[in-house]
């Protein structure tokens, strides 16, 4: 008796775990998405047309600084959910380089944008 109360206490235990990681999970999409989506909001802009390619990127480096944060803060809880062994530096690098790649994708559209 008592191993089968162990057994189902452990599977409980398991999936509320799981459930954790995929809440967390949907979070960290929704951040992204939110992010990508206030990044997008910037690309297009008219006073953006006579920037050049530097400053079109500094721009994209200092907006949408609560989505941001937000896509990062939840990145970072969903990694350490996933991976919790590893290092809290580990997760934090991989946000910054996850919000850098939004950047640099950005940045590069409007390159070639203008290019044509």
């Amino acid at each position: 008796m008592r191993m089968l109360l162990a057994s189902v206490l452990a599977l409980a235990s398991s999936a509320a775990i799981a459930d954790e990681v995929g809440d967390a999970h949907k979070l960290a999409i929704s951040g992204r998405d939110a992010y990508w989506n206030c990044l997008a909001r910037e690309y297009p802009r008219d006073t953006n047309k006579a920037m050049s390619d530097q400053e079109f990127t500094t721009l994209i480096a200092t907006v949408c600084p609560s989505e941001r944060q937000n896509f990062r803060v939840s990145l970072i809880d969903f990694l350490s959910l996933q991976n919790p062994k590893d290092d809290a530096d580990k997760h934090l690098t991989t946000a910054n380089r996850a919000i850098e790649l939004a950047q640099k994708d950005i940045v590069t559209a409007f390159v070639r944008r203008r290019a044509r």
